[in-house]
């Protein structure tokens, strides 16, 4: 049976949790509390296996698994929201170039998925804000201007605005300006050295490795779509 070896991150207090699976690199579960996340953690793991699959990864859905802390971390800066300031060990593990393609396929089918669910609405309810929270234009937004970000670590990239402009230069269509910046971001991703690949670097005091850049635009674009679907399910 396979045990996948859960890495938390929350305040002392055990409040708002995020819990990251890195062996299924981009499956994250939250909670405003540990015991909470912890419980939606098997869903959250056999819908991402479920993505895995429609990616043509070599998953079996029906194989039974069990989960295991590994580390629980309880200090830095913004916990339980994808503490920038945290490295786990997975994230020292150098990435491959076979790997990053397998990567870009789950971004790209999370990304077909946002397009499926938003593009027959409305314009109105895509860009009008609920009652509470953001619209679900905004939502695309903060997914773009956060994703842009982690790869700010490898630098600028060539033709696009800087850090902070992405958003507000952007050209048409929320969706279809994430769709160009997101070709420069794989384009870079593909071209990263062996040293990009695997060497621990300093970026805005924070350590990182090119692991960790990936997981996290995994992560987030996961924990995004799946607040779109909440959303979208709410309105029904």
């Amino acid at each position: 049976m396979n045990t996948y070896k859960l890495y938390l991150e929350s305040g002392p207090k055990k409040r708002k949790t995020m819990v990251h699976v890195p062996e299924l690199l981009g499956c994250i579960a939250n909670g405003p509390t540990t015991d909470q996340a912890l419980d939606s953690t098997p869903q959250a793991v056999r819908d991402f296996l479920e993505l895995m699959a429609r990616c043509g990864e070599p998953v079996n859905l029906q194989a039974p698994f069990q989960t295991e802390i590994a580390q629980h971390v309880t200090e830095g800066i913004w916990l339980g929201n994808g503490d920038p300031s945290i490295l786990f060990e997975t994230d020292l593990v150098p990435v491959s170039r076979e790997e990053i393609e397998v990567f870009i396929k789950r971004l790209e089918a999370m990304a077909e998925e946002v397009e499926r669910l938003v593009l027959p609405l409305p314009a109105e309810t895509f860009s009008a804000p609920p009652s509470k929270g953001r619209s679900l234009e905004a939502i695309l937004e903060h997914v773009l201007e956060a994703e842009y970000s982690y790869m700010y670590a490898f630098g600028k990239l060539e033709g696009l605005p800087g850090l902070g402009s992405i958003v507000h230069k952007r050209d048409g269509h929320i969706l279809d300006w994430l769709a160009h910046v997101r070709e420069q971001e794989f384009a870079r991703l593909r071209t990263l050295d062996e040293r990009e690949r695997s060497e621990p670097f300093i970026h805005w005091k924070y350590t990182r490795t090119a692991r960790k850049v990936i997981r996290r635009m995994l992560e987030h674009q996961w924990e995004h779509l799946v607040e779109i679907k909440v959303r979208l399910a709410e309105m029904a």
